[in-house]
């Protein structure tokens, strides 16, 4: 039986309480959708908090973005053009979200590309998630800086010094997609404080990669992944940990096998405590005799 035009309203609702409570949006940011036709689409309404809304607040719009329930005194939100953008980029697409994930939208604002063959669900749900260039919000091109980096397979993009867009056939399962790029970049920054960390290999993305494939979630790198295409941008996430050389080892570069970040001065070599102490006498002599001590 197909769900009402109030029940789809409902699930409107308590999705925006979920974005919410999980701190994806704070005051009256973001924004989500779902097409219910061909020409239909449920949309939020603008200045209201995703915690707290109430069917009645739903909104209707063309695909044209013009808001079709006259009678409602709520007015759709401001930035529906990137939704529809997006519907008319993929047919099979039947729900849009545009949130704030702090932790995401904190690789967004950073302009730091989101790295690929880290985390295995994050490449089975997410797979390769594009930046699309900051576009002032609610402006036309937002939407034209985003389907432009859409393929088949993609679900989800950053939005530069913005947040993300997640997309998918279900309104639910676009939410699973918002809440998995938010994870999945906390996790990104909790490496980070750790100081390492360890790429797939090639063989490792290629067999994930199968899996996902058998799972019925096609991926086009697995053609090239045995050569280790997955991960060739990864280097501006490295790039962001301290200038060590134990900072991160990488098994999944173009090339393939091994690739460990290095310091500053390649010749360097390791401080031994006796060097260290050597060093200490040195400038403590050296503090003395300027002492008169």
């Amino acid at each position: 039986m197909n769900p009402s035009l109030f029940q789809l309203k409902q699930e409107m609702c308590e999705v925006g309480s979920r974005i919410w409570q999980k701190g994806f949006c704070a005051g009256n940011e973001g924004n989500h959708s779902l097409r219910i036709s061909d020409d239909r689409v449920l949309c939020t309404p603008t200045g209201l908090s995703k915690g707290f809304l109430k069917p009645d607040m739903i909104t209707i719009v063309d695909m044209d973005g013009a808001q079709v329930d006259k009678e409602n005194k709520y007015k759709r939100t401001s930035e529906i053009l990137l939704h529809l953008a997006i519907y008319k980029k993929r047919a099979d697409v039947k729900a849009v979200i545009h949130s704030h994930p702090p932790h995401a939208t904190a690789f967004a604002c950073a302009g730091v590309p989101i790295p690929e063959g880290v985390h295995p669900e994050a490449e089975v749900f997410l797979g390769k998630v594009p930046t699309a260039k900051y576009t002032t919000p609610s402006y036309a091109g937002l939407g034209e800086s985003v389907t432009k980096l859409i393929t088949a397979e993609t679900n989800t993009v950053l939005l530069g010094n913005h947040g993300t867009v997640s997309f998918a056939n279900t309104l639910m399962d676009t939410y699973y997609k918002l809440e998995i790029i938010d994870a999945y970049c906390r996790i990104l920054l909790l490496i980070k404080q750790i100081g390492k960390v360890n790429f797939l290999s090639a063989q490792e993305m290629t067999d994930l990669l199968k899996v996902k494939a058998a799972f019925g979630i096609p991926d086009a790198r697995l053609k090239c992944a045995p050569s280790g295409c997955v991960g060739v941008d990864n280097e501006a996430y490295v790039s962001t940990f301290p200038d060590t050389t134990t900072a991160a080892s990488a098994a999944c570069d173009c090339a393939g096998g091994t690739v460990t970040r290095t310091s500053a001065a390649p010749n360097a070599q390791p401080v031994t405590d006796a060097a260290f102490e050597a060093l200490v006498k040195q400038v403590t002599d050296q503090i003395l005799a300027k002492t008169g001590r």
